[in-house]
């Protein structure tokens, strides 16, 4: 089929015209599919059910470093979830705190300790006047709302195949102090799908911000989640800022949100000795002690870190056909109309689609009324704002297979839809 800008408008009433008929019988199924956030399905959870009986009245409660995690205490966490995670992200256990279920507690804890306490013998942010953070776009909308939040003006820099544009992120950070910080989802970013280069990490562990207070966000959400045979490999940050002897730069985070259970999972965060005992200065008073009966539930279930690799090897074989019948769809139905862009990701949990511009509100409103929910358009932008109105992020793991599916076919044909109505203004 001719892309579409190049069909006459006769062409084009016509091509809307047979799209509506199609749109108007989806609409009248009463659907309910849900494609809005990046959740786990029931057939992934289903798949950590026994961690629940991991723990028995029979259970020695004891570890390496605790006498009974059934009581206070152990403010960085029990040594074996340490080692967990610390294996996960390729640092010493030493370097590693555990905390709840949710690494985005832990980031919005480590932004309000900067504000609050400060770094690098530098007065706390919130004393500090106007100051800004780097968000690479698109990206995560929760990583701009806890800047937003805590009224940290969100500079864009766009990202590139390789990750963010580092031309630009070396020129802001070396010639503004007011520059604090960077949010990065380094593999399998969200919602493209882009994992970043050798090159572009070496880049990072270089930079030689004018605050020396800066800090990069490290959000490795998705470290072990492959979903194709051919899996991309990152290189360690922390080994490349012990080179250039810059270890306090990175705050770097996980969870086994996407691994178990996400409303029962367990967080984490890697950093240096003195970014760790700043952090501690908040913990102290904020918890005597995580979850471990959680930690220990986990470390008994995986065993060692093979045990969570095999355990992620049964995700990759429910996810990987999800994947792939959307990149599929996307192709068997968009392909060579000039309408739309998409990743095709090796891993994570998100497609990332750009539209015509000016078109991906109409796309999402569109889905919507025929029954399928999506991430709000702008959501992969500060503020809420994507300047072209083109992105729209894609989360196959939710709804069934089958559901996914009929989603996806709406999906096409509302960004068909969307395109044709806005070359016929």
């Amino acid at each position: 089929m001719a892309t579409y800008a190049s069909m006459d408008k006769n062409a084009l009433k016509e091509e809307l015209e047979t799209l509506s008929g199609s749109y108007e019988n989806y609409k009248a199924q009463g659907l309910s599919l849900n494609m809005a956030r990046g959740k786990p399905g029931a057939e992934q959870l289903n798949i950590s059910n026994d961690i629940l009986l991991a723990i028995t009245k029979d259970t020695n409660f004891k570890t390496a470093d605790c006498p009974d995690c059934r009581n206070y205490g152990g403010l960085e966490g029990i040594e074996e979830a340490r080692r967990l995670f610390g294996e996960m992200l390729g640092v010493d256990k030493k370097n590693v705190f555990v905390g709840g279920n949710s690494s985005l507690n832990m980031m919005f804890d480590t932004i309000a300790c900067m504000m609050e306490l400060g770094n690098s013998g530098e007065k706390p942010w919130n004393q500090q006047g106007h100051i800004k953070f780097l968000c690479p776009v698109p990206g995560y909308d929760r990583h701009f709302g806890v800047t937003e939040y805590f009224g940290i003006e969100m500079v864009t820099v766009p990202m590139t195949p390789t990750g963010p544009d580092m031309d630009i992120v070396e020129q802001l950070v070396s010639s503004d102090a007011s520059i604090k910080g960077i949010w990065c989802t380094p593999k399998y970013s969200n919602p493209q799908g882009i994992t970043y280069s050798d090159e572009t990490v070496r880049r990072f562990a270089a930079l030689e911000p004018a605050a020396k207070d800066f800090r990069i966000m490290w959000d490795n959400a998705y470290a072990i989640h492959d979903i194709s045979d051919t899996p991309d490999t990152l290189l360690n940050i922390f080994d490349e800022l012990q080179k250039n002897g810059k270890e306090d730069m990175v705050f770097e985070f996980c969870s086994t949100s996407k691994i178990t259970f996400p409303g029962a999972g367990v967080a984490a965060i890697a950093a240096s000795e003195n970014n760790l005992n700043t952090l501690k200065k908040r913990y102290t008073y904020q918890t005597i002690g995580y979850d471990k009966m959680n930690m220990l539930r986990h470390f008994i279930f995986f065993k060692d870190f093979d045990g969570v690799l095999a355990h992620m090897q049964k995700h990759k074989a429910v996810l990987q056909p999800r994947f792939n019948m959307v990149t599929d769809t996307l192709e068997r139905e968009l392909s060579g109309l000039g309408i739309a862009e998409w990743t095709k990701p090796n891993g994570g949990y998100f497609v990332s689609v750009d539209v015509m511009e000016g078109c991906a509100k109409r796309v999402v409103e569109l889905c919507k009324e025929a029954g399928v929910v999506l991430t709000g358009a702008g959501a992969t932008f500060p503020y809420g704002k994507d300047p072209k109105d083109s992105n729209i992020r894609v989360a196959p793991t939710y709804p069934p297979i089958g559901e996914l599916q009929i989603a996806m076919s709406i999906f096409c044909v509302c960004v068909k839809m969307a395109a044709l109505e806005k070359l016929l203004k």
